[in-house]
């Protein structure tokens, strides 16, 4: 007995799972008050690593030239999100480093 190791998502799964992730992630953002959302941010660029890797998934078992533009797209999106939490980072780390002005 041999096992398969393909996994098909049909359209209606990846929406199930697409609007799962949507609500889960407006629930948590809903309830984090607005002076921590760049600390939070800056903190889950993980995440931005993860839809990157999912992207790279989608685009390399990409079958058609619309889903390979989609795929590239993903990938573009999700790398420029993962920079743009790096330098909103590097940003706020600056606002905590001492000042040389003197008085």
């Amino acid at each position: 007995m041999t096992m398969d190791a393909t996994t098909a998502i049909t359209g209606f799964v990846a929406l199930y799972i697409f609007m799962l992730a949507a609500f889960t992630g407006y629930e948590i953002i809903g309830r984090v008050p607005a002076i921590l959302h760049t600390p939070l941010m800056s903190g889950s660029n993980f995440v931005h690593g993860i839809v990157v890797v999912g992207a790279i998934w989608a685009l390399l078992n990409a079958a058609t030239p619309l889903e390979q533009t989609i795929g590239f797209i993903g990938v573009v999106l999700g790398a420029g999100n993962a920079a743009g939490g790096y330098v909103v980072t590097d940003r706020m780390l600056d606002m905590f480093k001492a000042s040389d002005r003197q008085d």
